[in-house]
């Protein structure tokens, strides 16, 4: 597959292929367990198969097929260890590339933005692409300037194939839910959906990007590339050298782990507070970590390179200060106070009725990274929270299913549950109480802000976000899924 599929009928047929392949090997191992095998092996074989080809097709379609396996990789951690293993490596090549548009597709498109004359913007110009992604691929050039550039080039009819995929995958949903439980694909498809305008349009994507790389300029610890140049489906930034987060993953010292993993959990609750945007797309590929001059430490001169500003949550007053005063009455366990907030808000509906202390004893355990100094994030301790949500008998999935996530919250919960999957991928020991300490509103302990918090409460669910993020909401989902 060398180019955008970009005819309807090619790319439904391809998607259809996945439940219809899900099928045939729900047969095969029906028949494998009538011929005598173990019914858990057998199943393990379906669960591995359906993951690799599925996989597979999204990698080559690119498009939304592809911007769905990026955000479902990232819950790669959650998986048990003997299911994970085999197609590991499928998901992370979706983070850091696809099959790329040949040479001449590329130059059209450069001819067509910049000019027939584009070739002398440049002192150099790679067409073999340094990655690619869902909607576009990134080549390595040397600007007229002497600069090295990252020229992002949108592929012909994304727009068009994100929107047909993500209709045709929403069909699917119920078949794809199953490869990492506890996840609820139907609303991460919902959600992609609403962002595809955004995802498409690069002057948005350089706009958001400017007020980063501003915001960062003179940071110590956070590094964002300055946008040189951007038209209409071409963006070009300046070019970041570092180690690909999936690369410390795959192969990263501890050293490398823990301040990589520091640094990610500083960008993402920081960022909120310092450009009033939460960067919505927080995948491996879209980081680098920067050891400059210092390969072999210490690592506190390492620094955290960041990519991509096509998706961002805008919250002008950084994290709505309700989550940060949730989460502190939590872990000094006022079980009253964090059922009345969350009510409040709207994350239980007027006519459900929780236990506060039942409530109280669901949410503990996910916020066992906010109760110590320093938390080692693994595969384990994320496996062993989506078994506890995904268990259809336990108490704890019941009740999860009677909270909502009301829209002003969606994509916040998304990112940092997307987040904290990139950390256990890491493995990665994080001083996270202190990130909340600093960045979150109403974590740390401040009566005055506390008392207005509560008069917000009295007024409405989360007025001012919910306004914006319900304008383009379809419905909202019925379940928090937390589980995740």
């Amino acid at each position: 597959m060398t180019d955008l599929p970009r005819k309807a009928i090619t790319r439904t047929a391809k998607l259809a292929a996945l439940p219809l392949g899900f099928a045939g090997r729900a047969t095969w191992g029906l028949g494998k367990r009538i011929g005598g095998r173990p019914a858990e092996i057998v199943a393990r074989e379906v669960q591995q198969r359906t993951a690799e080809q599925m996989f597979k097709v999204l990698g080559e379609l690119k498009g939304g097929a592809m911007k769905l396996g990026q955000a479902m990789s990232v819950f790669e951690s959650a998986l048990p260890e003997e299911i994970a293993r085999p197609y590991r490596a499928a998901l992370t090549k979706l983070q850091e590339a696809a099959p790329p548009m040949p040479s001449r597709t590329v130059h059209a498109a450069l001819e067509e933005r910049l000019g027939p004359d584009w070739p002398e913007l440049f002192q150099e110009f790679e067409d073999k692409p340094a990655a690619a992604a869902s909607i576009g691929q990134v080549h390595r050039a040397v600007w007229h300037d002497g600069r090295t550039v990252a020229v992002k080039v949108q592929y012909p009819g994304a727009g068009e194939a994100l929107l047909s995929d993500l209709n045709q995958l929403s069909r699917f949903a119920r078949v794809l839910g199953p490869l990492v439980p506890g996840l609820d694909v139907k609303p991460l498809i919902a959600e992609l959906r609403e962002r595809v305008a955004e995802e498409l349009d690069y002057e948005l994507e350089a706009a958001s990007q400017r007020i980063h790389a501003e915001e960062y300029a003179q940071d110590t610890e956070i590094v964002v590339p300055e946008v040189v140049h951007q038209s209409d489906q071409i963006l070009i930034t300046e070019w970041l050298e570092g180690v690909p987060l999936s690369a410390v993953i795959a192969d990263g010292t501890q050293e490398e782990r823990d301040r990589a993993g520091q640094l990610l959990a500083r960008f993402l609750f920081s960022g909120a507070s310092r450009t009033g945007l939460l960067h919505a797309d927080p995948h491996p590929g879209n980081f680098r970590l920067l050891t400059g001059d210092a390969p072999d430490g210490p690592p506190e001169r390492w620094k955290l390179g960041v990519l991509d500003f096509g998706s961002v949550d805008r919250l002008p007053g950084g994290l709505p200060e309700p989550i940060g005063i949730a989460l502190r009455m939590a872990l000094e366990g006022d079980a009253a106070g964090v059922y009345d907030l969350m009510r409040g808000e709207g994350f239980v509906k007027p006519t459900i009725e929780l236990d506060p202390d039942d409530l109280l004893d669901f949410l503990l355990p996910m916020l066992e990274p906010a109760q110590v100094d320093a938390f080692v994030f693994d595969r384990q301790w994320l496996r062993s929270q989506a078994a506890r949500m995904a268990d259809r008998h336990s108490p704890v999935y019941e009740l999860g299913n009677q909270l909502n996530l009301p829209p002003a919250y969606l994509l916040i919960h998304r990112v940092t549950l997307s987040t904290i999957g990139v950390l256990c991928q890491l493995g990665a020991t994080v001083r996270m109480r202190d990130e909340l300490e600093a960045w979150v509103p109403g974590f740390a302990a401040d009566p005055e802000s506390e008392d207005r918090a509560e008069a917000d409460t009295e007024e409405g669910p989360a007025a001012d976000a919910g306004e914006e993020a319900a304008d383009g909401a379809e419905e909202e989902p019925e379940a928090a899924e937390a589980s995740a």
